[in-house]
């Protein structure tokens, strides 16, 4: 059995059933589930989560992408900095990214506030923190290949004789 293409079902649906997963894949259900233990046990598959439309949501959810540029010493390495800055709840996403700035992180809150002291209280004064800069999203489309919004697609007007 093809372990990328368990790989890619589960990251389209991953509440299918291994019985479903075995007839797409058309494998034996007892292999599927075997599979599904060595990528859990080997680390690969590291969790299962849904993904929200966080407008259709009453309580108030604010996301930022933050940018952040370090400088390293000689004791001091990106992985150093990024376990200390991946401790905090509030970071959902940490990444390493080529480009302007060294670190992308996506941050959440429950107001602009709290995200906003986040960052200046607790990212920036990192001792090898350079520069942050913030962008607070205002509209998610898509998320983790998940189209998002009210569902009707048809954009066409209404044509009367």
């Amino acid at each position: 059995m093809d372990k990328r293409s368990l790989l890619d079902l589960l990251r389209r649906d991953a509440r299918e059933s291994v019985d479903d997963i075995a007839r797409q894949l058309g494998a034996d259900a007892e292999a599927v589930a075997a599979a599904l233990d060595e990528l859990e046990a080997d680390g690969v598959v590291r969790g299962y989560q849904a993904v929200v439309d966080w407008d259709r949501v009453a309580d108030e959810h604010v996301r930022a992408q933050v940018e952040v540029d370090v400088e390293l010493d000689r004791e001091t390495g990106y992985e150093e900095i990024a376990t200390r800055i991946a401790r905090f709840p509030e970071v959902a996403t940490l990444r390493l990214v080529s480009g302007d700035y060294d670190f992308f992180i996506e941050v959440e809150g429950e107001s602009m506030h709290d995200v906003s002291n986040f960052v200046s209280e607790r990212i920036a004064p990192i001792p090898e923190v350079t520069k942050t800069v913030t962008h607070f999203v205002m509209d998610s489309y898509k998320e983790e290949g998940i189209e998002l919004g009210d569902g009707d697609d048809d954009d066409r007007l209404s044509v009367s004789p």
